[in-house]
């Protein structure tokens, strides 16, 4: 089964477990109707912003749309991507308390993502393996180099960037369950 039709299937289960119509789901993700019937579908490619304000409309971790790690794992190939960012989900790690998605991230040269708010209490933390990112609050942007990592709420936009060439880096992104 291909990625498109994975995200598709798993959206669409999602959605129906929620009980929400397309247009439902596509008001409260900002996502058009027609590109989310298109995705259900398999038919479009989803962009990582796109699953965002999916999972984000659902109250789900972006792994309950992506299958299993790819066999391009190893050799960095595989994911989504992003207007900057490419993700490759490497592992989902669940208890009572949060889900937490672990991905190998690849910011592109010279670009610079913006990402919506998460579900909230969510929180990201980036280490960084080469490169030089920028990441984090916009109005509190962390640098930080090859063997360093930065933490940020992500239940507020935030922002990745690559300003000084290719960012490679591992992603984990936190998402608590049952906070008031």
């Amino acid at each position: 089964m291909s990625l498109n039709d994975e995200v598709g299937r798993r959206l669409k289960g999602l959605r129906g477990e929620r009980g929400l119509s397309l247009s439902e789901l596509a008001r409260r993700s900002g996502v058009g109707k027609g590109t989310l019937s298109e995705l259900e579908s398999g038919l479009r490619n989803p962009t990582l912003e796109t699953l965002y304000a999916l999972t984000t409309a659902l109250g789900s971790p972006l792994s309950a749309v992506l299958d299993d790690p790819p066999a391009g794992v190893r050799d960095g190939e595989g994911g989504v991507s992003g207007s900057a960012v490419t993700a490759v989900l490497l592992e989902r790690y669940e208890d009572a308390e949060a889900a937490t998605d672990v991905f190998r991230v690849t910011i592109a040269d010279g670009a610079t993502q913006d990402s919506t708010a998460h579900v909230p209490h969510t929180t990201e933390s980036l280490m960084v393996l080469s490169g030089t990112a920028v990441v984090g609050l916009p109005e509190a942007p962390q640098t930080v180099g090859p063997g360093g990592h930065a933490h940020w709420r992500a239940d507020a936009p935030h922002r990745y960037a690559a300003p000084h060439g290719e960012v490679h880096g591992i992603l984990f992104v936190r998402y608590p369950k049952n906070r008031p």
